[in-house]
């Protein structure tokens, strides 16, 4: 059952929405690059769709009603988002999940130091990558360094055209034989994942000179002293913008595609969707790609939390009434899938497995090998999901995570349907997935968006 390559049937109207959508993701991807900026773009895009502050209700008290739109933020890093339907919340919601956060380095909290008059930050790697992928790149600096007195630097070094960048040196080919007989998981160690930030000496200074000019240069632009690094969140992330790609421009090239590439077109669809029947939710979470952990995650209880006060602000909360809200909800969990890339064909099976340009992609289960980890749909769901798709003219396929015993990923799927609802995985399928940059298809990107719209739509 091959799928057909959406392309083929776009007319210049969606050729236009297409190119319209994907210049605005491309744009979040640039102004997105960790949680936190995620989750202020979202609230911008929020607020200028007539969203409004959950706090604010509970502030005043005003009870929401039918069309009215809301956001919760947690800890500036997660956000969910509400377009009251016309039934009964109890009866359920239609869920959108996604999430922001996506593989980097992270500055350890003792990070700076000086070896041979060169400075150093010491990083740790945060989520799945292949190490030897992020040395020799030009890397840029962003977060948050938070102050004893309460102020909170916003920290971006690397972006701007007039910015220095950043770099994990390796090993030049010359001397790298012994280097080059390593397994790819040894050929960079974590502990070698440390970015060169500094050369010279502060004049007059004997001991430390290179690492004093960095801290001096810190002080003077941004007010920050060494012992700061103790309350800071400094992410390391390849610098430069989104691009089109090939000589066609049919895909984009950058990074945190995985999984901003679903945030991105999930918040679209919610912020156009109007006069829903069930209330419509789409949330955007932090922490997916080192186990849904922290306050966070999508294990916290944010978003149950969250949904009780909604019920509350509406008059209609109870233990009993939260539980049947949540089990009569239907949700998609929108992470990315493998696309199939013929240079590694072998870590593919052809006939269950994503493609470049032929639509959404739905994963019935994910998980590694025997299926360990995963949230497997049932069939009567998928049944359900086909006749939206088809009814709403959105190209999709289906497909499994490469070969059965090459490995496997989760998402957050497995942790929503713990509270009983249907749930399934749904996205776009990246080439390079959890490397610096990462390509998607822009005709995947549209089909997405046009998915998760007939999805809060119709479900």
């Amino acid at each position: 059952m091959e799928r057909r390559n959406a392309w083929k049937d776009y007319d210049k109207k969606e050729i236009k929405e297409l190119e319209q959508l994907c210049k605005g993701y491309r744009k979040f991807l640039d102004n997105g690059k960790t949680e936190r900026e995620c989750v202020k773009e979202i609230v911008k895009m929020a607020e200028g769709a007539g969203y409004v502050d959950i706090n604010e209700l509970i502030k005043s008290k005003k009870k929401p009603k039918k069309g009215d739109k809301i956001y919760a933020v947690n800890m500036k890093k997660a956000i969910v988002l509400f377009n009251i339907g016309s039934e009964p919340i109890v009866n359920g919601m239609n869920i959108l999940g996604a999430h922001i956060d996506s593989p980097r380095m992270d500055v350890k909290q003792n990070p700076l130091y000086e070896d041979t008059q060169l400075a150093y930050l010491d990083t740790h790697y945060y989520g799945g990558i292949k190490k030897y992928q992020w040395v020799t790149l030009p890397l840029a600096i962003h977060g948050v360094v938070a102050k004893k007195n309460g102020e909170v630097v916003d920290i971006v070094i690397g972006e701007d055209d007039k910015d220095p960048v950043f770099c994990v040196s390796d090993l030049l080919i010359h001397l790298a034989q012994d280097q080059m007989d390593k397994k790819g998981a040894k050929v960079v160690e974590g502990e070698q994942l440390d970015i060169l930030v500094g050369s010279k000496p502060l004049p007059k200074e004997e001991k430390e000179a290179v690492k004093k000019t960095v801290l001096s240069v810190l002080k003077k632009k941004y007010d920050i002293e060494e012992e700061d690094f103790l309350s800071a969140e400094l992410e390391i992330v390849p610098a430069g913008k989104a691009r089109n790609m090939g000589f066609d421009e049919s895909m984009i090239i950058g990074y945190g595609q995985d999984d901003r590439v679903c945030s991105y077109t999930s918040a679209v669809a919610m912020f156009e969707m109007e006069n829903v029947k069930r209330t419509a939710c789409c949330l955007l979470v932090d922490k997916e790609e080192i186990g849904s952990v922290g306050a966070t995650g999508m294990q916290s209880k944010f978003f149950e939390n969250t949904v009780s006060e909604l019920m509350d602000l509406m008059g209609d909360y109870s233990e009993l009434k939260l539980k049947r809200c949540l089990a009569g909800s239907f949700m998609l969990s929108s992470d990315v899938s493998a696309a199939f890339d013929p240079n590694y064909a072998d870590a593919f099976e052809k006939k269950n497995c994503a493609y470049f340009g032929r639509g959404v992609v739905f994963n019935k289960f994910t998980g590694a090998r025997g299926k360990s980890g995963s949230n497997d749909a049932n069939a009567e769901y998928i049944g359900k999901l086909r006749k939206i798709m088809d009814d709403n003219k959105v190209a999709f396929q289906t497909a499994e995570l490469g070969k059965v015993d090459k490995g496997g990923g989760g998402t957050i799927a497995y942790i929503l349907s713990l509270y009983d609802m249907n749930v399934i995985d749904s996205g776009v399928a990246v080439l390079n997935m959890h490397a610096p940059w990462e390509i998607t298809s822009k005709a995947d990107i549209y089909e997405a968006y046009k998915s998760y719209k007939a999805f809060l739509k119709d479900a």
